[in-house]
């Protein structure tokens, strides 16, 4: 396995809850970042979370800051995405990638080259 797997999208009424999961690659994780990206239709992927792999360290957009919530299982080589009090705005295709970590503990910076296929979430009454 060298890409990163998405699962845990589906179709969730407004106000519901999702959690989505990332299997990342059997590689060592030292050093890197690891970022949930989402492209609603018709606009641009942007990046919604990301989290520092060796310190934890996390960002949100502001449009998820307030609902989302990152976390990483280093047991299982996981990386979930908890969404809460979901929006039809949150509707889109979410990606998991992966990067090395670049600066001191601020994925942000962090250049995204292992991308996993995406899973749809849908958010709709």
């Amino acid at each position: 396995q060298l890409q990163p797997v998405e699962s845990g999208g589906g179709l969730v009424q407004p106000g519901g809850s999702l959690t989505l999961s990332c299997v990342l690659p059997e590689v060592t994780l030292d050093y890197r970042s690891v970022g949930w990206f989402r492209q609603a239709p018709g606009k641009e992927r942007e990046r919604i979370s990301c989290i520092t792999i060796p310190y934890g360290t996390t960002h949100y957009a502001d449009s998820v800051s307030d609902h989302f919530s990152i976390s990483r299982d280093d047991a299982k080589n996981t990386v979930n995405l908890q969404m809460y009090s979901l929006k039809d705005e949150d509707t889109g295709t979410y990606y998991c990638a992966a990067g090395p970590l670049i600066g001191h503990a601020d994925c942000t910076k962090t250049p995204f080259n292992s991308w996993g296929q995406g899973t749809v979430v849908t958010v709709s009454s």
